[in-house]
């Protein structure tokens, strides 16, 4: 019994002191947190007033600052600012883009952008196509090779453009998993049944235009070899027809004389002409009967005296 009251008393003891102990405690605490919120307090003013001090003064400075620079400002001369030009409107995407013909022409048609559609990045990493060595002196334009031929690289240009399937396709790939002439060489071998018919027919008529060309050139340079001939046989007919002229003209001055210059002469000239005669006729021995009559007269008078 009595280790039982002892016990007993224990415990009532305890349990005083422990009430006693959280009583104490709690005050305790509540004086703490009165001190700390008291203290934050003090601090929290004592920030805000440090704050407004620091705020103040950097207003003041600043406003001292804007104040020089006014005034050195003002004492700069600005110089005149030129107009500045208009700028022209860009161009709509719309205005850029190639029109339906020329997509048509090099093969960019709705089964071609259908079967572009079916195409992964699969399709191309996965494609059993060997790499090749890359040829570093082969320019690339327009984010295109050029080590295709005319119409691909139309072709290749236009459908980075048109097709945004492609295009995103040889972002992801290349230069990361291929080079640029593998993916266009896959790109080619995988569209080839769409594009076939139509590069064929460009090429071709490449082929006849060329030939046109050819045959205008070739007609071109013939006529212009015929005008030539023409113009160097008119002009031999002329020369002969000049030489002849003038043979003929020397042949009679040599027989008539200089008619030109005895046109030109005095009136005198018929004289000149008859006394030629006269002397043709003296030396030619013949007379006439006027003349044989003055002879006879002639000698008949010379017999009587």
């Amino acid at each position: 019994m009595d280790l039982w009251e002892r016990a007993r008393s224990f415990a009532g003891e305890a349990a005083k002191r422990s009430q006693e102990l959280s009583l104490e405690a709690a005050k305790r605490s509540s004086v703490l947190v009165s001190e700390t919120a008291k203290k934050s307090k003090e601090i929290f003013s004592e920030t805000a007033t440090k704050s407004r001090e620091i705020a103040a003064e950097a207003t003041k400075q600043a406003d001292l600052l804007a104040g020089q620079i006014m005034h050195l400002a003002s004492d700069i001369p600005v110089p005149s600012i030129p107009p500045i030009p208009s700028i022209p409107p860009i161009p709509s995407a719309a205005e850029s883009e190639p029109d339906a013909a020329e997509l048509e022409r090099y093969g960019i048609t709705e089964d071609l952008r259908e079967f572009v559609k079916g195409m992964t990045i699969s399709t191309f990493r996965d494609f059993p196509l060997q790499e090749e060595p890359e040829m570093s002196d082969v320019p690339t334009v327009s984010n295109v090779r050029q080590d295709l031929n005319e119409w691909q690289a139309r072709h290749a240009t236009l459908v980075l453009s048109a097709v945004k399937e492609i295009s995103k396709f040889r972002y992801e790939l290349c230069p990361r998993y291929m080079k640029e002439r593998k993916f266009w060489r896959i790109y080619f071998l995988l569209v080839n049944n769409y594009i076939a018919l139509y590069e064929t027919k460009y090429f071709e008529e490449l082929k006849v235009k060329a030939e046109e060309e050819k045959r205008i050139s070739q007609q071109e340079v013939s006529q212009t070899s015929q005008a030539t001939t023409s113009e160097q046989t008119e002009t031999k007919v002329q020369s002969k027809t000049s030489t002849s002229s003038n043979r003929e003209h020397d042949l009679d001055v040599f027989l008539l004389g200089d008619l030109g210059s005895d046109d030109e002469g005095p009136d005198g000239g018929d004289e000149g002409l008859d006394d030629d005669f006269d002397k043709i006729d003296g030396a030619s021995g013949l007379e006439s009967d006027e003349d044989e009559k003055k002879s006879a007269t002639g000698n008949s008078e010379t017999a009587k005296e």
